[in-house]
């Protein structure tokens, strides 16, 4: 009677008493130290079955084991665990789940920052620092991390007990991405710092200028291209134009390279010392001058100027000398065909008969008639001396087309007409008409 009297009281107690405890170690627990969860029964309650939960989500079963180890801890380590397992207490078996124990794991140390101790885009030929900045926890401030640097997957110091990095000297080539890693010494943490980009500044070297198409041989209307390049200096590069001193424009190359400014000659003021200016973040220099001349018209041409018609003047020519040779063959006097025109001829004084003198020539004796070239007319006392001498008194000269008839196409009444015909040496002859 006395026994079930104690095991009554007992198992309402059994319900209510929490018989499971989690137990974290160490505490306080830093980055690199093992974290070891414990899953106990009250009282010495034998505990099995045990499950380890972090915020929620199940982390191990073991029906013997009642601890989990969980190393080395991170930060991310950090959260809310409990555990449940089957707690058995004299005959009575029951599940029973732990109170929430909070984990907390401190940084041993911050996230390193890799930093230069001047400027992260040094000159070229000027020292580079670069330090590797982090910070112990309070509690482990005895620790001794090691630093190793790196560039671009190399490594360029490796565990070393400084924190500091020197180039004595950097270059074109020292530019680009750099970063740093911290470790205590023995430890197995170790810590990335972000990238820092390095970009060493080259100095720009004197520039060249260039005419284009050259600074002699121009003319008022001609474009100038004005070319300024450099054949080293770091990006970006501010050009400058002028002329005789006096800036023209300017213009960016944010990549490097040449640029170009390009303009019209109005007049001649336009002639003179052109030179060009680059500078950039480390220095600035200056081209030489160049000189431009105009050699060519000093005015410039337009469509309704005199000289927009010099290039067409010799066609223009051209074209009025056809013109004026195909209208001179138009007009030119053709050979008409019918009797000589009447001549009104004064009369003759004393009864005297007048004759009429041509110079004939035969051009074709296929031809239907013949061209008079010169026609006169005497009178008879003329025309009887010798033929030298009248031919030196002419007084009248006719210049006619006379056509000599074929046969059949003499008139029925002809004029009373004589003539008389005198060969020549040269195969003309004159013949002389008496009416």
């Amino acid at each position: 009677m006395l026994l079930w009297t104690v095991v009554l009281f007992f198992v309402p107690c059994l319900g209510k008493t929490v018989w499971l405890n989690l137990r974290a170690w160490p505490d306080p627990v830093f980055e690199g130290d093992t974290l070891t969860l414990q899953c106990q029964g009250r009282r010495n309650a034998a505990v099995s079955r045990v499950t380890f939960y972090k915020d929620g989500k199940s982390l191990q079963f073991s029906k013997d084991s009642q601890t989990l180890s969980v190393g080395p801890a991170t930060v991310k380590n950090s959260g809310r665990y409990w555990c449940s397992g089957q707690v058995t207490y004299g005959p009575f078996k029951d599940m029973q789940i732990s109170r929430i124990t909070m984990v907390q794991v401190q940084e041993l140390f911050l996230p390193p920052v890799l930093s230069t101790v001047h400027s992260s885009e040094p000159r070229e030929g000027s020292p580079v620092t670069l330090r590797c900045e982090t910070m112990l926890h309070p509690q482990r401030s005895a620790l001794r991390l090691l630093f190793s640097f790196y560039k671009e997957g190399h490594v360029l110091q490796d565990g070393g007990l400084h924190p500091e990095l020197c180039i004595p000297g950097a270059q074109d080539g020292d530019s680009g991405l750099y970063w740093c890693k911290a470790a205590p010494e023995g430890g197995r943490v170790q810590k990335q710092s972000p990238q820092l980009e390095i970009r060493v500044r080259a100095p720009v070297s004197h520039p060249l200028l260039t005419l284009r198409p050259g600074p002699t041989g121009l003319a008022v209307g001609d474009m100038v291209e004005l070319l300024c390049e450099v054949q080293r200096g770091s990006p970006p590069i501010l050009y400058s134009f002028y002329l005789d001193g006096k800036i023209l424009g300017n213009h960016s190359a944010p990549h490097g390279g040449a640029v170009s400014f390009l303009f019209p000659v109005m007049s001649k003021q336009h002639a003179g010392n052109y030179s060009c200016q680059a500078e950039n973040s480390v220095s600035k220099e200056s081209s030489g001058p160049v000189t431009l001349s105009l050699d060519g018209p000093l005015v410039l041409s337009t469509p309704t100027s005199s000289n927009w018609l010099v290039p067409w003047l010799p066609a223009s020519l051209l074209g009025v000398m056809v013109i004026a040779a195909a209208l001179l063959g138009y007009f030119r006097p053709w050979r008409k065909n019918g009797p000589l025109p009447p001549q009104n001829l004064p009369p003759a004084p004393s009864g005297e008969q007048h004759s009429l003198c041509a110079k004939v020539h035969y051009q074709n004796k296929k031809e239907e008639g013949v061209i008079y070239s010169a026609v006169r007319t005497t009178s008879n006392s003329e025309a009887r001396p010798a033929e030298s001498t009248s031919r030196e008194k002419d007084n009248s000269v006719i210049y006619t087309e006379v056509r000599c008839p074929q046969l059949g196409e003499v008139p029925a009444k002809r004029l009373n007409m004589r003539s008389r015909t005198h060969r020549d040496p040269l195969g003309d002859r004159d013949e002389v008409l008496y009416w």
